[in-house]
């Protein structure tokens, strides 16, 4: 397995998309030395994007996030989240009537819209439930796992209505050796108890990436063969970035650990056009 320079591989693409977790951040922090990548990309005048499934906040609160860090490149329209496109169904197929969703209130930034009502799944009454014309499932907190679940269950049973999730992934690391699951594991928990399947929207899925490519189109005149997507998971990053058509640069700084990187490249056959050990230009 060989390691490239990150900074050799900048050199070569207009737009850099970056994951967050895992290339920006951690469980402890910002990866150290990672605010001088976005300082060479704005010397350089290279476009970037964070290409995130965290449905949790809105933009302009991830974007806080990453300020309070002390990393202030990242601002809000930087920011392309998952939570966007289950934003952009909602605008399309949902009129009217009452969206209830898993979540916490920021994460609700999402679906809120006039014409629509938005409500917690924990002041939903099921004896009242004529009105909800969709759920959304956004964040593993802000909810009863317990009551709240089981809630969801009744919902489906009762009412045949568009799932939306809007964050695929199924967990997160909260260590180096540690992992919670994420809204997408209790997603898949729930499709196997109605067994009905949801829409997603997230990282592999092709409609995030086109969804950024296009707001990336709107800066400059660019096509595929001009961005890089840089990612440290080979199931969500890597393998989206490839499908759609991107080059893609693997980074050891998060869910693929160094030494683990070239097994779980053979086995799953998920192959970046580059490996690096950590997104940071020094």
């Amino acid at each position: 397995m060989q390691l490239q320079d990150f900074k050799s591989i900048v050199t070569k693409y207009k737009v850099i998309f970056f994951d967050a977790f895992g290339v920006l951040k951690n469980y402890k922090g910002l990866i150290p030395g990672i605010e001088h990548t976005f300082n060479y990309l704005q010397e350089q005048n290279k476009d970037y994007f964070i290409l995130t499934n965290d449905a949790s906040r809105s933009p302009a609160l991830l974007a806080e996030s990453y300020h309070k860090l002390g990393l202030y490149a990242i601002t809000p329209d930087r920011i392309i989240s998952s939570g966007m496109l289950a934003k952009e169904y909602l605008d399309l197929k949902v009129n009217h009537g009452t969206v209830a969703y898993l979540g916490t209130e920021d994460s609700a930034h999402y679906i809120e819209r006039s014409g629509l009502k938005t409500l917690p799944i924990s002041q939903l009454e099921l004896d009242n439930i004529s009105e909800v014309n969709a759920l959304v499932l956004l964040d593993d907190e802000g909810f009863d796992w317990n009551k709240d679940l089981n809630k969801v269950i009744n919902l489906l049973r009762n009412r045949n209505i568009p799932v939306i999730v809007a964050n695929t992934d199924t967990t997160y690391p909260v260590s180096q050796s540690q992992v919670a699951i994420a809204i997408g594991g209790v997603a898949e928990l729930i499709e196997n108890v109605v067994g009905k399947k949801f829409i997603r929207f997230g990282k592999p899925d092709s409609q995030l990436f086109n969804f950024a490519f296009e707001h990336a189109c709107n800066n400059c005149i660019i096509d595929k063969n001009d961005i890089l997507m840089v990612g440290d998971t080979l199931h969500t990053d890597i393998m989206g970035g490839n499908k759609f058509g991107f080059d893609t640069a693997l980074i050891l700084t998060g869910i693929t650990q160094p030494h683990m990187a070239e097994q779980y490249i053979r086995s799953t056959g998920i192959i970046p056009t580059y490996i690096c050990d950590s997104a940071v230009i020094r």
